[in-house]
């Protein structure tokens, strides 16, 4: 993509405006490190545009308290606005409480949050659904993957999704307009280094 330029121009009768504004599924995948981060970077971006941005947390527990998070709540008023959601907390739209650590609860709760964010595509609520690690309760068949690209398939209007996690399911992938594989090359934890404030959170 030389000077931002595409490769290729499909016939497919769209104007290069129609084309350049389409909706995108974006997956970040792999074993390397930053792939919250590039999401978040790019939910920093949309927040800029004004964009309406939801965030969801598949894994991550409440008690977690993430640098990201932090930092979008020290956001000025505008341009734009994020939602903040983690399934540790039981959903902040659910009445549930506190952190219930047993698989079937954790199962439950992935469900929930994958339904309630069909129900805000098909509403049109946001203009980017930031799904982080989403491909684990994908893996351990929480989400169904099919449930998942179809409705990613069918999602009305300029929704944008972008999707975090190991292992995405090849389904995911095909489905997807831009996928990102985060390969590890050397990380400090491989010399017994644990993680540090400002690298890791």
């Amino acid at each position: 993509m030389p000077q931002g330029q595409p490769v290729a121009v499909p016939d497919d009768g769209l104007t290069t405006k129609q084309r350049r504004n389409r909706p995108l599924v974006i997956v970040h995948t792999g074993d390397g490190k930053g792939k919250s981060t590039a999401a978040f970077g790019l939910a920093l971006r949309g927040w800029n545009q004004g964009w309406d941005i939801g965030v969801f947390q598949f894994v991550k527990s409440a008690k977690w308290r993430l640098g990201e998070q932090t930092a979008f709540e020290q956001l000025p008023p505008g341009p734009g606005t994020v939602e903040w959601h983690k399934m540790g907390s039981g959903w902040s739209w659910s009445r549930k409480t506190g952190e219930d650590a047993s698989p079937e609860a954790q199962a439950a709760a992935a469900a929930e949050g994958w339904a309630e964010i069909k129900r805000r595509i098909a509403a049109e609520r946001h203009d980017l659904y930031l799904l982080d690690e989403l491909t684990y309760p994908i893996n351990w068949g929480w989400v169904d993957v099919e449930d998942v690209v179809r409705t990613l398939a069918d999602r009305p209007g300029h929704q944008h999704v972008v999707i975090t996690g190991r292992r995405a399911d090849p389904r995911l992938i095909d489905a997807a307009d831009l996928v990102t594989e985060m390969t590890k090359v050397k990380h400090p934890m491989d010399a017994g280094q644990k993680g540090q404030r400002g690298i890791e959170w």
